[in-house]
């Protein structure tokens, strides 16, 4: 169910939001925003361009099919991860998972917690616990009992030395994600990826809505230069201003280029 509502701002313009109802507990509803749809992509180009007073040389269809070639620019750059909840497998078949690359995997469960018949479901120290606090009383050596929790700790950071956790290989190709586990197996498992986008409503952080919006701005911009610069009148008694609206558009392509590639050049450290 897809919802719109307008908001009275400071003075007399009106914001539009669009957004979608997810859930409904009582009173309260749970919404999604979805920030911008093609034809608004289109509807902000023309107002920037025209001032809504003139007329463009090209219809709104082309202005749409420069929209969808910069999404296709920014997707390489975009790195805005998403999460899903799935079945565990070893070897997760992902024909029609729209997925650009998979980042990380994670445990929805404690490595004591997996299924049963996949090793050991049971944590020895957490049962030693039981033993030391839960026995009717009955005192238990609390000396032996922190040996053999460092013991223990010892033996799981050598397992996930030998074997890494979790530790998964992507084919692209095949539509694979291959998966290690060094201890029980989960039931579930989380993945965090980068999705592919295939329609700019999709896109849902406003830093990535900016870029996609001045990227087109300024592709349009190119585009009506080459129009108007196709033929030249030297007697007129007016001039386009083709050669401005190209000069303009290239520098904006350039410099919202050199940004993209700066920032993506850029790491962070992980604790």
């Amino acid at each position: 169910m897809s919802v719109r509502f307008l908001q009275k701002a400071e003075g007399s313009a009106v914001r539009c939001f669009s957004f979608s109802i997810i859930a409904k507990f009582d009173d309260i509803i749970v919404v999604e925003l979805f920030f911008m749809e093609l034809s608004e992509y289109v509807s902000e180009i023309k107002l920037e361009l025209t001032g809504g007073v003139l007329e463009l040389e090209i219809s709104d269809e082309i202005i749409s099919k420069v929209v969808m070639k910069s999404l296709k620019e920014i997707q390489r750059y975009i790195d805005e991860s998403r999460y899903i909840e799935v079945p565990f497998s070893s070897c997760i078949d992902l024909t029609g998972f729209k997925c650009s690359s998979i980042k990380s995997v994670y445990r929805t469960e404690p490595i004591g917690g997996g299924a049963s018949g996949s090793g050991s479901t049971i944590d020895p120290m957490y049962a030693q616990t039981w033993a030391l606090y839960g026995m009717n009383n009955v005192t238990y050596n609390i000396n032996q009992f922190a040996l053999n929790y460092a013991s223990y700790n010892t033996v799981l950071q050598i397992r996930n030395s030998v074997s890494t956790d979790l530790a998964f290989k992507e084919d692209k190709q095949g539509q694979k994600l291959y998966i290690n586990v060094s201890g029980n197996y989960p039931t579930k498992i989380v993945i965090e990826y980068i999705p592919l986008f295939e329609d700019v409503s999709e896109i849902k952080s406003p830093y990535w809505i900016d870029v996609l919006q001045r990227l087109s701005i300024a592709m349009v911009k190119k585009t009506l230069g080459r129009i108007r610069t196709r033929f030249t009148q030297s007697n007129a008694l007016w001039q386009q201003d083709g050669e401005t609206m190209l000069q303009e558009g290239d520098r904006e392509l350039s410099e919202l280029r050199e940004i993209l590639r700066t920032n993506h050049s850029l790491f962070y450290p992980v604790d």
